[in-house]
């Protein structure tokens, strides 16, 4: 009677046994830890920059990418030309460049930039995807600064957008860039050569 008794027991403990073991089988699959999703935005801008002197992203509303901003050397113009990708539209631009040991930009007391006294604002060409400025190189020196503003529309709304760069000493989160004309190739380059062309002080080598 006693075997009969330990068997039993047995049994019993062998099938909770199992029982716990199938529940705690189950919880686990149960309590999987969340995947924290990453959106990724379809904002970004072309990829490609090419042979840009200056290639850098324009920035919508602080948190998006809502296309480029680019800078060539043509001949003796610096070509500055903002695009925008599908999702987005251009409006209003303001532009600010010079040398950066000048006063190249406009502020107010506070570091702020100006936009309404930035030295361009009527461009060469717009569109609504493109924006294009054509500059002439007449200050001497090497070190270029410039700040890009413009009023952006898309998927969020209307935005203000800065070209890509360090914030200003304001409160704002207005951008600028700084760049090396010396590093930065013509594409009249060759022409001038051919021509016995001129050898001007801000001519980039």
């Amino acid at each position: 009677m006693k075997k009969l008794t330990t068997l039993v027991v047995i049994c019993f403990l062998v099938f909770v046994g199992c029982t716990n073991e199938q529940l705690e089988d189950d919880q686990l699959k149960k309590a999987k830890p969340k995947q924290t999703q990453i959106v990724q935005s379809n904002d970004a801008p072309d990829s490609d920059n090419g042979e840009h002197c200056v290639y850098t992203q324009l920035i919508a509303g602080q948190h998006h990418s809502a296309g480029s901003v680019t800078i060539d050397v043509v001949g003796d113009n610096l070509v500055v030309t903002y695009t925008t990708n599908g999702d987005w539209t251009i409006g209003t631009t303001h532009l600010s460049i010079g040398v950066c040991d000048e006063d190249w930009v406009p502020t107010n007391g506070s570091g702020n930039p100006q936009i309404g006294h930035f030295e361009f604002t009527e461009p060469y060409s717009a569109t609504d995807h493109e924006v294009v400025y054509i500059i002439p190189i007449t200050e001497v020196g090497d070190n270029y600064c410039f700040a890009a503003h413009a009023e952006v529309q898309g998927p969020t709304g209307g935005e203000t957008a800065w070209a890509e760069g360090n914030e200003f000493s304001g409160n704002s989160w207005a951008m600028y860039s700084e760049f090396d004309l010396s590093t930065c190739t013509s594409s009249d380059d060759d022409d001038d050569d051919d021509d016995g062309g001129g050898d001007g002080d801000n001519q980039p080598t």
